[in-house]
């Protein structure tokens, strides 16, 4: 990890939840992520967290694996909030190493004055290349 800016990989990670092109953003999800990558959402909207409590089971983790299901994630996620030009994901602070090839950032959802709505952070697990294994992200955690 000693060649990886690990705060240049954050920025690229989040331009790629931003960019409103379909092409470049596939394109940094092949960049970005090992061919069996996989994003863990670790805390789930609150209405699936009480769903599984009512149901007595524990509180789920979402995971998406893969190139194309990580494209898809994305793609949605793009959707859902950054394209009706209203919110755009900026990293807040400096990425930290944690362990030998493993790093973390925290991000916020911020409008368009800058704002911050949300947020969370992500714990990366990147692989010999410096290509993300696991992304744990936890929405939130400000």
């Amino acid at each position: 990890m000693t060649n990886i800016d690990i705060n240049e990989l954050a920025d690229r990670y989040l331009a790629m939840w931003n960019e409103p092109d379909p092409e470049p953003r596939r394109k940094l999800v092949r960049e970005l992520w090992a061919e069996d990558g996989a994003q863990i959402l670790v805390d789930p909207p609150e209405d699936m967290r009480d769903a599984a409590t009512r149901l007595n089971f524990p509180i789920p983790s979402l995971e998406v694996r893969g190139h194309h299901a990580l494209e898809r994630r994305v793609e949605r996620a793009y959707e859902m909030f950054v394209a009706a030009g209203e919110h755009r994901f900026v990293q807040r602070g400096e990425a930290t190493v944690l362990l030998k090839q493993v790093i973390a950032f925290a991000w916020s959802m911020v409008t368009t004055d800058g704002t911050v709505v949300g947020g969370g952070t992500d714990i990366l697990a990147l692989d010999e290349d410096g290509r993300i294994r696991t992304d744990h992200q936890h929405i939130g955690i400000e």
